[in-house]
């Protein structure tokens, strides 16, 4: 079994993507053959339980009120909208339900909505995850103590990149809602988006602060940048395919025992570029037509693409 470091250097980590394809993604499939059962894939569903007007400014979100991408707000939705979304996603092989809300941080009336959300969907069997914007402590073991299994915050990309992107909130803030979360006991789902300008350096340099976070996340969703008409970064070059894959690959390495997510984005990979993804280490995905604002895969395009790698989702595994 493979040694869990948090002192990676960024010249350790810039060497992994400089390795030849093939010797990486084979060194990937390795440590993910240790680690995991290599032909299952943990299934999770997304809604957007409070949508647009949020007060960030982030340049790749549908959602900021700064951008114009013509998103309609919505209001918090009611407990039994999110009890129907989560039961349909369980009957359709989800095995953890993500709620998502459009704040800067919740109010603690806002939170107290969540927590029955959270408390019900545990009710059905699933694994639970939020993502609210910045928590406060006491925010953080309130959720604990209703019994949520994660908490989603990414970092979105390298410190030194970051304030091309996001200037409302700093960097360190989402690293203190992250020890927030990690502090009150609660399992971190943190990772970034690729595609937004950044330069291998700044991929290396993201996987590099997330590996050496205190603790591991317990799961690193990694998102190809989904480009929105209005926002900031519409229009801008792709990310090529191959470097998509290597930095799967290497937040394998770096990250041997989390589940590495396949996010965003899948809606403009063809079935190759996922498998290759699967085989370097990713273990886990958005299922359902919609992720937040942005589209995503058929739930019948993917069972195909499952049946075809003979991958068999993960059952589930709901903590106490």
């Amino acid at each position: 079994m493979s040694e869990l470091r948090t002192d990676w250097s960024i010249d350790e980590v810039e060497a992994l993507f400089s390795l030849p394809f093939n010797d990486l993604v084979f060194r990937a499939h390795q440590l993910h053959r240790d680690n995991f059962k290599v032909n299952e894939v943990q299934i999770s569903t997304l809604l957007s339980i409070k949508t647009g007007a949020c007060p960030e400014d982030c340049s790749y979100c549908s959602q900021s009120s700064i951008n114009d991408t013509g998103l309609e707000r919505e209001r918090l939705l009611e407990l039994e909208a999110v009890k129907s979304a989560a039961a349909e996603a369980k009957a359709n092989g989800a095995t953890r339900f993500c709620m998502g809300a459009a704040w800067r941080n919740p109010t603690d009336k806002s939170l107290d909505k969540v927590i029955d959300m959270v408390t019900e969907v545990k009710a059905m069997g699933m694994e639970t995850c939020v993502t609210l914007g910045m928590l406060k402590q006491e925010q953080a073991s309130r959720l604990k103590d209703a019994g949520l299994d994660y908490y989603n915050h990414n970092l979105d990309t390298s410190p030194e990149f970051y304030g091309s992107v996001i200037t409302t909130r700093t960097y360190q803030d989402r690293i203190d809602t992250l020890s927030h979360v990690r502090d009150a006991g609660i399992n971190v789902c943190s990772g970034g988006i690729l595609g937004m300008g950044e330069t291998r350096r700044d991929r290396a340099r993201l996987l590099q602060q997330l590996a050496n976070l205190p603790e591991h996340p317990g799961s690193v969703p990694i998102n190809d940048l989904v480009q929105v008409k209005g926002t900031p970064l519409d229009g801008i070059d792709k990310l090529d395919a191959f470097e998509f894959i290597r930095t799967v690959a290497v937040a394998r390495i770096l990250m041997p025992k989390s589940y590495v997510r396949l996010s965003a984005g899948r809606t403009d990979m063809n079935e190759q570029t996922q498998a290759l993804c699967f085989f370097a280490g990713a273990n886990s995905m958005f299922y359902g037509d919609r992720l937040l604002t942005t589209d995503n895969p058929e739930e019948s395009q993917d069972q195909q693409l499952f049946a075809k790698l003979g991958i068999e989702p993960e059952k589930a595994q709901v903590s106490a």
